[in-house]
């Protein structure tokens, strides 16, 4: 699913509380002689974009095209914000400036991946009046250039009762779906959306449901609809996934290998549905693809934002992608291969026909994956294995043969090339590893001058393409 998503841009409107996030990173190694607190020796300084903001990294490291619309103060933090918003090129037309309001910071210090305190600046009051109808105004004018609208309410002010009804009804007037990260216990402030997202917890205090088994998440999924007129009723559940409701109960449930910090996980989840169903996904496609976006996220420290690279990789991790998903053309492998050199990842190249894949195949693939973390497979076209050997080859045609290779657990990757050799492919990918038959010992190997490392490998004996071809022959003359 993750391949059919690539080159989708939908045009989408964040509307919330933006806020900066300030981590200050150390280490602790001693506590203070001046009363019983950690001292914590900072080490590095990182300011991100928080609260709405997160909802807005996330869609633009997906791929959307995001415009903003909120409120914030005359203040140094507030030209900070915009600073941020404008390196991840988001289209801030749509924010007012409104004069005395304290633009959102919370600074965190964390130390050997603890969060050790959080402290905040900002005004939580809600906007004036005046700053609100120039916000509606703002995206009134707009309004019909999205294919979608996110109110991401972090309860800071911004999104009242009275412009958040008159949003939710314009946008359904013209056709435009409202996603809703809701606050608060009062939810028919989100009367009309398309859908909210809260979690259990979140939901059980909106509905005065205690969420415990089936038949009360049920309940709190119809209530929910009923109360909000909702087109999908959803509800978050942390590690059991998510739960929606239409006409039937329907779950889907996650699977996070590693958590460290749910910070933002929830702005994930949001980011990711609604790019998934702007898309022209299912609702119950994005579910599984908000899953795992949030698989991803979880195992990070901090606000974190997720790509559709990251999500692929998570999904096959978890062996639940189809071998489609690993056979990628240069262009993809170029942008997984710096995404994988970046993680510290150790790559792998090896290349051939495997015409008919036999065990000779598969030992030799396993080892070339125990060299490093990353195996790589260039693979020869047809046209390319006729000029090599001969016009009754292949057998196999390069789709069935990339399908099969990339559906061997030592494989990761499958690259169709379509070159005598594959120079081109190895250049760009600049291997760690490049491992080739033992039968090339002392002969030149191709691209050798771009890898760190070559690697021979012997072929299991008696085992090879060509002796398949001639005992399938010789069985038919006898």
């Amino acid at each position: 699913m993750i391949s059919s998503l690539r080159g989708f841009s939908p045009d989408i409107l964040v509307v919330g509380d933006l806020m900066i996030d300030h981590y200050l990173w150390g280490r602790c190694e001693r506590i203070s002689p001046e009363a019983p607190v950690q001292v914590v020796e900072v080490q590095n300084e990182t300011t991100v974009l928080g609260g709405a903001g997160n909802v807005i990294n996330n869609l633009v490291s997906l791929g959307a095209n995001v415009s903003v619309a909120s409120v914030i103060g005359d203040d140094d933090n507030g030209e900070e914000l915009l600073e941020l918003l404008k390196k991840i090129q988001a289209k801030t037309c749509g924010i007012v400036v409104q004069k005395g309001r304290k633009t959102s910071k919370k600074s965190r210090v964390i130390a050997s991946n603890q969060q050790i305190i959080r402290y905040d600046k900002e005004s939580k009051e809600d906007i004036e009046l005046k700053a609100e109808a120039e916000l509606f105004e703002a995206i009134a004018q707009k309004i019909e250039e999205y294919d979608a609208i996110i109110l991401s309410d972090y309860g800071k002010g911004v999104l009242t009762h009275r412009l958040t009804h008159r949003i939710i009804a314009l946008a359904n007037k013209v056709g435009v779906r409202v996603f809703v990260d809701p606050k608060g216990e009062d939810y028919t402030k989100y009367k009309g959306a398309y859908t909210l997202t809260p979690n259990k917890k979140e939901a059980s205090q909106a509905t005065k449901i205690d969420i415990i088994d089936e038949a009360s998440l049920k309940e709190a999924l119809l209530q929910l609809k009923s109360t909000c007129d909702l087109d999908v009723s959803l509800i978050t559940l942390s590690e059991e996934g998510i739960a929606i409701y239409d006409e039937t109960l329907k779950r889907f449930p996650t699977v996070a290998k590693e958590v460290y910090d749910v910070t933002g996980a929830g702005d994930t989840v949001i980011a990711s549905l609604c790019f998934a169903i702007s898309s022209g996904k299912t609702v119950e496609e994005a579910c599984v693809f908000a899953n795992l976006a949030a698989g991803v996220v979880v195992g990070k420290i901090g606000s974190a934002t997720v790509t559709l690279d990251e999500i692929e990789e998570y999904e096959s991790s978890l062996h639940k992608s189809t071998s489609e998903a690993h056979i990628k053309s240069f262009e993809e492998i170029k942008r997984i291969v710096e995404h994988q050199k970046a993680e510290g990842k150790r790559m792998v190249f090896t290349n051939g026909c495997f015409d008919i894949l036999h065990v000779g195949h598969v030992k030799y693939l396993q080892e070339a994956k125990s060299f490093g973390d990353v195996l790589i497979v260039g693979l020869n076209s047809d046209a390319s294995v006729k000029r090599l050997k001969g016009p009754t080859r292949p057998v196999n045609t390069q789709d069935d043969r990339a399908y099969i290779l990339a559906a061997l657990e030592a494989v990761d990757y499958v690259v169709i090339f379509d070159d005598d050799t594959p120079h081109e492919l190895i250049k760009l990918i600049a291997p760690d590893v490049l491992v080739k038959g033992g039968d090339y010992k002392g002969k030149e190997v191709v691209g050798t001058e771009f890898a760190k490392e070559l690697k021979l490998v012997d072929f299991v004996d008696g085992k090879s393409t060509t002796k398949t071809i001639e005992k399938i022959q010789g069985s038919f003359t006898c």
